[in-house]
């Protein structure tokens, strides 16, 4: 019966990663899109195997996933916990993927754990130095990137002052297809080992593996479910990263995707996971601010900053409800 339920983990997290592959694909390449850089079934295509490369690259993000929020080795129902956390992020990525919010996959997973980990064994389980870290890392690489954005869009604003508007464009229409191709692949080193992490931490909770090493098996399906949910598409959030917040030209798109892959790789690198989502759009949001301030559509970009903050909250809670649901009817 136990190997039943750990297969159901890694079903529902292979699952979380197929659907974060479909809302998340917009992230990588809605810039190239909008811009005409690349055609739509090009850059899924290109945006699938290289978030496949990206994600067999690394493993350090899934490591902090696997015993960050909580040590999977004290929890008495960990397996049970996992379930509750999935379904609770799979509903939210759903919902905000049904209405076209750019959510974070992330703040929902984070949310989701944190908040299943409280409902099975209360809030003293939480490993508050990890999951601090995690907070931070999720809330300041907005800022980051933001930040980034601005400051290439700046740079390229000067080298290119007097330069014509059509053959700048042209020439950055063609460097889209080299950052949309980064932009995958940074967001494969962060989003699938999020999938990686989580079942990892189900096989320590079960006792099937003692340390929070990735399995090839976890590395390669993760990476594949991925791969396979991008070649899906996210239309819906492609039109709101694309063409909502402010009209982006190519120069435009090349700054945000440089910006926003630099900041995901950065974090890869330092084993914090990040919300992909928040960093690039963060990262359009500076390099349209940068542009001109009055170009960007604040209003959009005040719902998309309110969906953000009530992610994680919304997924706690929903994790909680989803856990005392087992509970009741399992254990």
């Amino acid at each position: 019966m136990e190997l039943i339920v750990l297969w159901i983990v890694v079903f529902l997290a292979l699952s979380f990663d197929f659907i974060n592959g479909f809302h998340d694909t917009a992230n990588a390449i809605a810039t190239s899109v909008s811009t005409r850089a690349l055609k739509p079934r090009v850059a899924i295509i290109l945006a699938a195997v290289m978030n496949f490369v990206g994600a067999i690259t690394f493993t350090g993000v899934a490591k902090t996933i696997g015993k960050g929020v909580a040590d999977p080795t004290k929890l008495e129902h960990g397996v049970e916990i996992v379930i509750a956390a999935l379904i609770s992020a799979i509903v939210w990525n759903l919902i905000t993927w049904w209405f076209g919010i750019p959510s974070s996959s992330s703040h929902a997973l984070i949310g989701s754990l944190a908040g299943a980990v409280i409902g099975g064994a209360g809030l003293g389980a939480i490993n508050a130095e990890g999951f601090i870290d995690i907070i931070k890392a999720l809330l300041l690489s907005p800022l980051i990137a933001f930040s980034a954005g601005f400051i290439i869009m700046w740079i390229l604003k000067l080298i290119f002052a007097k330069s014509s508007p059509h053959q700048v464009n042209k020439g950055f229409r063609f460097g889209q297809i080299a950052t949309a191709a980064f932009q995958s692949f940074s967001h494969g080193t962060n989003d699938a080992q999020k999938a990686m992490g989580i079942i990892v931490f189900a096989l320590v909770a079960a006792g099937i593996q003692d340390t929070t090493d990735v399995p090839l098996w976890v590395k390669i399906s993760a990476a594949l479910a991925m791969a396979l949910g991008t070649s899906v598409g996210g239309w819906k959030i492609i039109k709101t990263m694309g063409t909502k917040i402010f009209k982006i030209e190519p120069i435009n798109g090349f700054a945000a995707d440089i910006g926003s892959a630099a900041v995901i790789l950065t974090a890869t690198m330092i084993h914090l996971p990040v919300s992909t989502t928040h960093v690039i759009t963060s990262s359009i949001l500076g390099v349209g601010s940068a542009k001109r301030f009055s170009a960007v559509k604040w209003g959009v970009a005040g719902r998309i900053i309110i969906a953000w903050v009530i992610t994680i909250p919304i997924t706690v809670l929903m994790a909680m409800l989803f856990y005392w649901l087992i509970d009741l009817f399992f254990l």
